[in-house]
């Protein structure tokens, strides 16, 4: 069976050509990975709306964009977003993640993005349909940092399976349109889903709200990473005519 990552990069920095930088995130490639197969790495054309719109130019590990790129061994780029099993917090990471201890870099990755503060990445997996249209996906909570003081005393007070809202936001001033994850019976907005599940999410809301759910998973308190805070879980049932990731944007350059 073939698992998906998709690598997804912000314009922190903007161009000469782009003017200031819109701190947009993009989808730019997939990763496939394969159990006896290896691991495959392509872009998408997210990478050509990435490039029309702030700049975006190949990175260094993956340097022709209508290459098909193949390995053994898991790339570099994402390998070294990976802790390793000899560092000696290695178990905690895997707790704080709500992983096994027997847990593959896939899985990691999945969970924890991947990202570093010296580079504008992140890694997120492929929302995966079942047959009978549920589906479920785990991310941290997004923007907590920046929501008011009241909002993070309650998100310090939440528990593990509490029930979460979701509301649209219309008029984000990062994103346009945004996904907030509020309190169920007090509604604090705690802070907000990802950006590469806006245009899923939003679709699945619209069209049968009745049928999805979000939850805590668990609250990493300090010294846990700002960005690894609060663990939930989305997850619900799609309509029929609702394929998650499936978009233009995510379609390889190369078959």
């Amino acid at each position: 069976m073939t698992r998906v990552l998709y690598l997804a990069w912000q314009d922190k920095h903007g161009s000469s050509t782009h003017g200031e930088p819109s701190r947009q995130w993009f989808p730019v490639g997939r990763l496939d990975v394969g159990n006896e197969s290896g691991y495959q790495f392509r872009y998408i054309k997210g990478a050509i709306a990435a490039h029309e719109k702030a700049g975006f130019q190949p990175l260094d590990a993956f340097p022709e964009l209508r290459k098909d790129y193949r390995s053994r061994h898991l790339f570099a780029l994402f390998r070294n977003r990976v802790p390793s099993p000899d560092r000696g917090d290695y178990q905690s990471i895997l707790k704080r993640l709500d992983l096994p201890p027997g847990a593959d870099p896939f899985e990691i990755l999945a969970v924890s993005g991947g990202a570093r503060q010296t580079d504008n990445l992140e890694v997120f997996p492929r929302i995966e349909k079942r047959p009978d249209g549920g589906f479920a996906c785990r991310f941290f909570l997004h923007g907590w940092r920046y929501v008011n003081e009241s909002a993070k005393a309650r998100l310090k007070q939440l528990k593990t399976d509490e029930d979460l809202q979701v509301s649209v936001e219309l008029n984000n001033p990062a994103t346009g349109v945004a996904l907030q994850l509020q309190t169920s019976n007090d509604y604090h907005i705690l802070g907000w889903a990802p950006r590469y599940l806006i245009s899923d999410l939003l679709s699945a809301i619209i069209e049968a709200p009745q049928n999805l759910y979000a939850r805590v998973v668990q609250v990493n308190p300090p010294p846990a990473p700002h960005n690894q805070r609060v663990l939930l879980e989305f997850g619900g049932y799609l309509p029929d005519e609702i394929e998650p990731m499936s978009d233009e944007q995510f379609e390889p350059l190369v078959a």
